[in-house]
């Protein structure tokens, strides 16, 4: 008989918990063991090099070198930690949002897992772990402004508690990960598309007329279709024309014109809603000019601005394990073994 549930509400108020978490959601196959203090371990088996010869993540493959990999690297995490199976307290999974295929490769691991060891089940939304990263590396407490942004998310959320959410805006289409890949793969820069065109703007000036966006922000709903067309359209018409592209300069037009709009709403919206600190999540965090221009502008608006490193912005573990304690030791979050992957899943879930 599964006594994971029954274990479950044993966990509630703990300090200490020691949670497994897993991570499959797109192409990293990660998981870490956290204990509420200290993050014992953090394993992930990237793909870019897989992916790359693609130009983008297949699903399929994903999924298949998921299945292959995360036995192995659950192994190491909780070798890493110093862990044995049996002072594993919980296991915390994502569960979505993500690509459908390689969520349910790591919920069945986490499923499988929890019920062989009798272990409650902790399911984990992938945009709420994002934001659980910043807990890691800094002094941080609800409430707070979050801005989650990644390849397939554009998220503005409000954290009332550290199980609490709730959207205020996102994107209507493209998310501004999405945007970044997409511009990047029509020059022909190498996947993954958002650091090449980061590495490239650095060295080139905002002198294109692009579309700036005025209105690319209304009533919460954050647009980059517009701002994606404006580069397909200045880039056939310059080949057609055989105009040769100054391409560092097209990144730095195209990062400012994307990052400026979005970086002037957040920290308004932040102020007029009362917030001391704005947290930074999601692969895009990653992104030196949003960073620099949310500090610059969080400074001028009196906000505290918080990023994590660039490891914890990419998909990973910790974030999960991190989450699913969050969770679990406010008796939050427990999940069934008939549990099942949400690729388009939501905040708040």
């Amino acid at each position: 008989m599964y006594l994971g549930n029954e274990k479950f509400e044993a966990l509630k108020g703990r300090e200490r918990i020691v949670v497994l978490g897993i991570e499959s959601s797109c192409d990293e196959t990660a998981a870490a063991v956290y204990d509420g203090r200290t993050l014992l371990s953090d394993i992930v088996a990237s793909q870019i090099d897989i992916h790359a010869r693609f130009g983008g993540v297949v699903p399929e493959i994903a999924s298949r070198n998921h299945t292959l990999a995360l036995p192995g690297i659950i192994d190491r995490a909780l070798h890493t930690a110093g862990v044995k199976q049996d002072e594993v307290d919980a296991v915390a999974v994502t569960y979505g949002a993500g690509l459908i295929g390689a969520l349910l490769v790591g919920v069945s691991s986490a499923k499988a897992y929890a019920y062989a060891r009798d272990l409650p089940l902790v399911g984990v939304n992938h945009i709420e772990a994002h934001i659980a990263a910043n807990y890691l590396e800094h002094d941080l407490k609800p409430p707070f402004m979050a801005l989650v942004a990644s390849g397939g998310h554009t998220s503005v959320i409000e954290v009332a508690g550290y199980n609490q959410y709730k959207l205020i805006g996102s994107t209507a289409d493209d998310a501004i990960g999405e945007a970044f890949d997409k511009v990047a793969r029509l020059i022909g820069l190498p996947y993954p598309g958002g650091a090449s065109v980061d590495r490239l703007a650095k060295s080139g000036r905002d002198c294109i007329p692009l579309v700036k966006h005025k209105k690319n922000i209304t009533d919460g709903l954050i647009s980059y279709s517009g701002l994606k067309t404006a580069v397909v359209n200045y880039v056939h018409t310059a080949r057609q024309r055989g105009e040769e592209i100054d391409v560092p300069d097209l990144c730095a037009s195209f990062t400012h014109a994307a990052v400026d709009p979005l970086a002037a709403f957040v920290t308004a919206e932040a102020a007029r809603r009362g917030f001391e600190t704005v947290v930074l999540a999601g692969g895009v965090a990653s992104n030196s000019y949003l960073r620099a221009t949310m500090a610059e502008r969080g400074k001028a608006a009196g906000l505290r601005v918080l990023f994590p490193s660039p490891a914890l912005c990419t998909d990973n573990a910790a974030m999960v394990a991190v989450r699913g304690y969050l969770a679990a030791r406010e008796g939050y979050g427990l999940a069934g073994l008939d549990l099942n992957a949400v690729s388009n899943l939501r905040v708040p879930s």
